[in-house]
């Protein structure tokens, strides 16, 4: 065998074991965001921001959590279509998996009523959705629905990503707050960590970049536009 058929046998073997890592990366983070936010829920101190929404759409409408979260993310990669933002695997999944672990989380989760149990689920909550953060977007297969829609309006009308991204959260925040949905201590504790959380987990899942290049799917927005704030 010669030098050169090694060398393309060794590169295609690197190239198909990181499309497998990232894949699983993806897949998990995405579970585990769903997971997370279900904690968060459970612990009823106050959800991260789409969550206040999607759970006052639920208060309305009777519908699941999870089901109003997959309405609400397919509503919203509609909106990229005057942005011309190009979705990816990861963007579509996201509409997806994290309202079906949401919601398979929920009903495996007994009631808790004592803070001494609340507590503990919301820190887990923050946490774990910081891990989930940091799987998903270091996996590159493109931004959720809502970081896509807040990238994209950043590129359209050349306002700062912060400025976007804190006018979109205030709006979902106050528009599910007034449908029912929970704010609390829970909310600001998750808008002061999240950041540094996915930033530290980032860091620790990332996947090395293909040394050829290539690409298999859009890998959407930058990863430092989509966590600055």
């Amino acid at each position: 065998m010669s030098q050169a058929t090694t060398t393309t046998g060794g590169t295609l073997l690197s190239t198909t074991s990181r499309l497998g890592r990232r894949l699983i990366q993806l897949y998990v983070g995405l579970a585990l965001y769903g997971a997370s936010s279900a904690l968060l829920v459970e612990a009823g101190l106050g959800l991260e921001p789409w969550n206040v929404l999607h759970q006052g759409l639920a208060e309305l409408t009777g519908l699941t959590i999870g089901v109003v979260s997959i309405i609400v993310g397919a509503a919203v990669l509609l909106l990229w279509i005057p942005l011309r933002q190009r979705p990816g695997l990861g963007t579509v999944s996201n509409v997806f998996v994290v309202g079906i672990a949401m919601d398979g989380t929920l009903a495996a989760l007994p009631e808790a009523h004592s803070l001494y149990v609340r507590i503990p689920l919301l820190l887990a909550g923050v946490v774990l959705n910081g891990v989930a953060t940091g799987l998903y977007i270091a996996a590159a297969f493109g931004p959720g629905p809502r970081d896509g829609l807040m990238t994209g309006l950043h590129e359209r009308t050349g306002r700062s990503i912060r400025l976007m991204r804190t006018g979109i959260e205030l709006a979902v925040v106050v528009s599910g707050f007034l449908l029912g949905g929970t704010i609390g201590v829970g909310t600001v504790l998750y808008a002061l960590t999240i950041g540094p959380l996915a930033q530290l987990f980032l860091r620790v899942f990332a996947v090395s970049p293909a040394s050829d290049g290539s690409a298999v799917v859009a890998t959407g927005q930058p990863r430092r536009a989509i966590l600055r704030r």
